[in-house]
C-alpha cells in the first residue's frame, strides 16, 4: 500500500527572520501564497529535506527560551480522533508502517478520548521523542500527522468489522489461513470480532460457511481448516498460479484474468463480486458500486451565507441526511433484526470544487454507499445505521480533530475517498 502521496506544509513568514532569504528557500517548491503564509506540496522526502533548510532562519532567542518553546511546540500539533478498531488493526497488521511513517524524530502517543464510549474512539498526539527537540519539530510533526491521516484513511476505508461464531481452538488455522484478518474473543465464548479488509472477511465467511453445511450445520473438531483437497492433474504446479481467493492452483480452463492483470477461479471471482465488484487482491473498481445503505433515505441540501473557517470568500453547503429505522435485509450483518436510523447533517464550503464534491456526493447516496449497518462507534452499540468510509464534516469549526474545519486537504481527500468506490 502507497501512502507516501502529496502533503502540504503551511509556513507563516512572520516566524522567520528574513523574509527574503525564506522566500529564496522556497522558490523551487512553487508555493501558494496567501497573506503571510507560504503552502508547499510534495511527498514526505521533499518536505523533510524543506524543514531542515527552514530551520536555519527562523527566529531565534536566548536558549533558554528557545528550551521552554521547543517544549511547547511539541505539544502544539493538533491530536487526532481516531476508531480504537482501526488503530488497533493499524498497530497489530501495519506495525512496521507505522513506524516508518512515525521516523526517528517523531513519536505518536495513544490515550482515551474524553467523553467518549469506551473502547469505541482513541486520540493520538504527535510529538517529538525527548531526545531530538529542535526548532524544526513541530514542522515535521505536523508532516507526520497528514503523513498518518493518508495511511489511516486508505486502511479504514477497506477495513470491515463483524462477528463470527467459531471454537477457539480452530482459532490457530484460521489466523494462519488469514493472516490480514485479526481475531478477537468476545464475551461469549464462541463469539470473536473479526477485523480485516472486506475482501479477506468475505473469504473467511464464505468458508464458515461451507464448513457449516458440509458438517450438518455445525464446524467439527476433527474438521481442520487448514486442510485442502490434493489438486487436480489439470491445476498448474506454480504457486504463483494459485487463486489467491480459495488458495487452491486454479485450472487453465477456470482462470480469469482481470484488466489489473490478477487471476481467480472464475466460480471465485463470480462469488467475490457478489459481495463487491472490485478486484480482491488490488481493489480495481469493475462496474458500478453498490453498497449496503438501508433503502427509503434521504439526502436534503439547503444553503447559507456565513462561511467555513478556510473558505471566508465562499458560503456553506447545509447536507441533512435521514436514514429511517427498520428491518435489516439478506445484505446487512443480521437479516431479520431491527436498526436505529440516524439523523446526520455535514457541510461543505459552496465554492466551485464544494459543489463538485457535493455532486459526487449525490451519486455516492443513490448508490446507496454512503452509510451502512453495524457498529457505532461513538456509542459502541450494534445494530445502528452508520457512517460508510466515505468522510464528512459534520461541524464547522475545530478542525480534523472535531470533524470540522479548518482541514485544507479535506476536499482532495473526500475525492480520493469517492475516487476508490467509481465515483469521479
Amino acid at each position: 500500500m502507497e501512502f507516501i502521496t502529496d502533503i502540504s506544509l503551511v509556513i507563516d513568514e512572520t516566524n522567520y527572520e528574513d523574509p527574503r532569504r525564506l522566500k529564496g528557500i522556497l522558490s523551487s517548491y512553487s508555493p501558494e501564497r496567501k497573506g503571510s503564509c507560504y503552502k508547499v506540496k510534495g511527498n514526505i522526502e521533499q518536505l523533510k529535506h524543506l524543514v531542515v533548510k527552514l530551520e536555519s532562519t527562523m527566529h531565534h532567542s536566548s536558549t533558554a527560551t528557545r528550551g521552554r518553546t521547543r517544549q511547547q511546540d511539541a505539544h502544539r500539533v493538533s491530536p487526532l480522533d481516531v476508531s480504537a478498531d482501526v488503530m488497533e488493526y493499524i498497530e497489530e497488521k501495519y506495525a512496521d508502517k507505522l513506524k516508518t511513517i512515525q521516523g526517528k524524530s517523531i513519536e505518536i502517543k495513544k490515550q482515551p478520548v474524553p467523553r467518549a464510549a469506551p473502547g469505541s474512539t482513541v486520540q493520538l498526539i504527535f510529538r517529538p521523542h525527548p531526545d531530538s527537540l529542535s526548532t524544526a519539530d513541530r514542522l515535521y510533526s505536523d508532516l507526520v500527522r497528514q503523513r498518518f491521516i493518508t495511511f489511516y484513511q486508505r486502511t479504514a476505508s477497506d477495513l470491515q468489522v463483524t462477528s463470527v461464531s467459531l471454537r477457539s481452538h480452530d482459532q490457530a488455522d484460521l489466523k494462519e489461513m488469514f493472516p490480514h484478518i485479526l481475531f478477537k474473543p468476545s464475551n461469549n465464548k464462541h463469539e470473536f470480532t473479526v477485523t480485516g479488509p472486506f475482501a479477506h472477511i468475505f473469504n473467511l465467511k464464505q468458508l464458515l460457511s461451507e464448513k457449516a453445511r458440509d458438517s450438518g450445520n455445525r464446524v467439527q473438531a476433527d474438521m481442520p481448516y487448514s486442510g485442502s483437497k490434493a489438486p487436480s492433474p489439470t491445476h498448474s504446479k506454480d504457486p504463483e498460479d494459485s487463486c489467491p481467493i480459495c488458495m487452491e492452483p486454479i485450472a487453465e480452463k477456470e482462470k480469469k484474468t482481470l484488466r489489473c492483470k490478477h487471476s481467480f477461479c472464475r466460480d471465485c471471482l463470480k462469488r467475490a463480486f457478489e459481495y463487491k465488484p472490485v478486484c480482491p487482491t488490488c481493489g480495481q473498481l469493475y462496474g458500478t458500486l453498490t453498497g449496503t445503505q438501508p433503502e427509503g433515505g434521504t439526502m436534503k441540501v439547503t444553503t447559507h451565507s456565513s462561511s467555513l473557517p478556510g473558505y471566508k470568500n465562499y458560503g456553506t453547503i447545509i447536507i441533512e441526511y435521514h436514514i429511517p429505522s427498520g428491518i435489516q435485509k439478506e445484505e446487512h450483518p443480521n437479516p431479520g433484526q431491527p436498526y436505529e436510523g440516524v439523523f446526520r447533517t455535514a457541510y461543505l464550503p459552496d465554492s466551485s470544487e464544494g459543489r463538485m464534491i457535493l455532486n459526487l456526493l449525490k451519486r455516492a447516496f443513490d448508490q446507496r454507499l454512503i452509510f451502512t449497518i453495524g457498529r457505532s462507534t461513538t456509542s459502541g452499540r450494534n445494530n445502528m445505521v452508520t457512517w460508510n468510509d466515505i468522510h464528512h464534516k459534520t461541524t464547522t469549526h475545530g478542525g480534523p480533530t472535531h470533524y470540522g474545519y479548518p482541514d485544507s486537504d479535506y476536499l482532495k481527500r473526500v475525492q480520493d475517498e469517492l475516487r476508490v468506490k467509481g465515483i469521479e
